[in-house]
């Protein structure tokens, strides 16, 4: 049986997150309570790590439990005006400037008009939760780190111009060329959201829930990689004995990483782009996202890590 403080715990991340309204500001308060979702974290034990005590006398093997669940890294917001992102709080970080303004659709929204083309602005900016969530989680045991720092800029397209808004040099990349290569969804299984590549703000969609989602998988497919054509910061953390942090992000492969929607509709589970799930449109075409990532770690129990034994 479940104890109550666990039963508890679910009951409020429940109320807090259960009702979905796009009334809500998107301010760090909000963002802070969304990760009390069991959903999203995942929480697991892995596996048994073994660890070398020695003392001035003797040596013994010791072992931890080896624990694997999702870290909120990173809120990514996706939005169509320049310097208006939905993140209220940091909306001064991404501000016009002579070589970023303007944005939305590439027509006037007549009705008569193929309303098709689609420019979205990005940030990737650390997510504010790490107090909340780290509360949260230890219900269940050990927790791991994640690589993100609370409102630390990762990525700002409005820094990002020549990449973001010319595409130069990723239009001339095979996976902006090639038909099927790193696309979210599938034209067989009649579910394309669009493509990854060119990793700018640009795309063709009629659907606006849709686009921000692409360019929020763009965005954090460019910070979960070191040395890419663009203005950023990786968004990644170092392995080391007992910790596996999470590695790049790959369409559609939860294992690399999910979304938890934050706007225009506050939900209490994550999921993977393309998904079935209702898809609010934004009536200023902002959106923004939690993206969490899969952490392995355990317990440091001696001097050396002797290595670890998964139990699947």
């Amino acid at each position: 049986m479940m104890p109550v403080r666990k039963r508890l715990h679910s009951a409020i991340a429940a109320i807090l997150l259960g009702v979905s309204s796009s009334a809500l500001a998107l301010d760090t308060a909000t963002i802070a309570g969304s990760t009390l979702s069991p959903d999203c974290i995942s929480y697991r034990v892995r596996g048994i790590c073994y660890w070398l005590l020695c003392t001035l006398y003797s040596c013994s093997v010791e072992t931890s439990v080896k624990v694997e669940h999702y870290v909120p890294d990173a809120v990514v917001s996706s939005y169509a005006n320049t310097g208006e992102n939905p993140w209220v709080e940091v909306r001064a970080m991404s501000l016009p400037n002579p070589s970023a303004q303007g944005g939305g659709d590439g027509t006037t929204n007549e009705e008569h008009e193929n309303n098709l083309a689609k420019f979205k602005s990005a940030d990737v900016i650390g997510h504010p939760g790490a107090t909340v969530f780290s509360s949260f989680v230890s219900q269940w045991g050990y927790s791991c780190a994640g690589a993100g720092t609370a409102f630390m800029p990762y990525l700002l397209s409005t820094l990002d111009t020549v990449a973001w808004r010319y595409n130069i040099p990723e239009a001339l990349y095979p996976e902006a060329l090639v038909p099927g290569m790193r696309e979210i969804g599938t034209r067989w299984g009649l579910n394309l959201w669009g493509n990854v590549y060119p990793r700018g703000g640009f795309l063709h969609q009629v659907d606006d829930h849709k686009s921000a989602a692409v360019v929020a998988q763009r965005a954090g497919d460019i910070v979960t990689r070191r040395g890419q054509p663009h203005v950023y910061q990786p968004l990644l953390a170092s392995a080391r004995s007992g910790y596996w942090p999470a590695g790049a992000l790959m369409e559609t492969d939860a294992s690399t990483g999910k979304w938890q929607e934050l706007t225009p509709t506050l939900r209490n589970s994550c999921a993977v782009f393309p998904h079935s799930g209702p898809k609010v449109q934004a009536q200023r075409g902002d959106y923004a996202w939690a993206l969490w990532r899969p952490y392995a770690c355990c317990q440091r129990q001696g001097q050396v890590f002797l290595g670890s034994v998964d139990f699947n």
